[in-house]
């Protein structure tokens, strides 16, 4: 609906994907709440993973300006995406995002849990 419209062009695709998308999301987790009684904090589900992906965007956006210049595009897309994956999991164990029994359920959670509790984050 949005693509027709000479000031938003194509760009209305990508809005009125997210808007769908925003708008599943608050069915699921209005349901959720509803029928399990989810407990969701907004500082641990919003605020701390805005806060690493904000962290995580500077971080890849300086290391793909920097390697640009250096290297080939392409390969410095490349390995801005692979700092941006790695800044972005250290900033979520930084910020405490899961809790112990949260990481213990991931796959091999026990050895990243050992090793986290050796670096005490946790």
């Amino acid at each position: 609906m949005l693509v027709p419209i000479p000031e938003i062009g194509v760009n209305g695709a990508a809005w009125g994907s997210v808007a769908c998308h925003a708008v599943a999301f608050s069915i699921a987790i209005t349901a959720l709440r509803k029928t399990i009684k989810l407990d969701l904090t907004f500082s641990k589900f919003v605020i701390k993973p805005m806060i690493a992906v904000t962290i995580m965007g500077i971080c890849s956006y300086f290391s793909y300006v920097t390697l640009s210049g250096i290297i080939a595009g392409k390969l410095a897309t490349i390995i801005a995406i692979a700092i941006a994956i790695i800044i972005y999991a250290l900033a979520i164990v930084a910020l405490k995002v899961f809790s112990e029994e949260e990481i213990k359920m991931m796959p091999a959670g026990n050895k990243i849990h050992k090793v986290l509790k050796k670096l005490k984050i946790y």
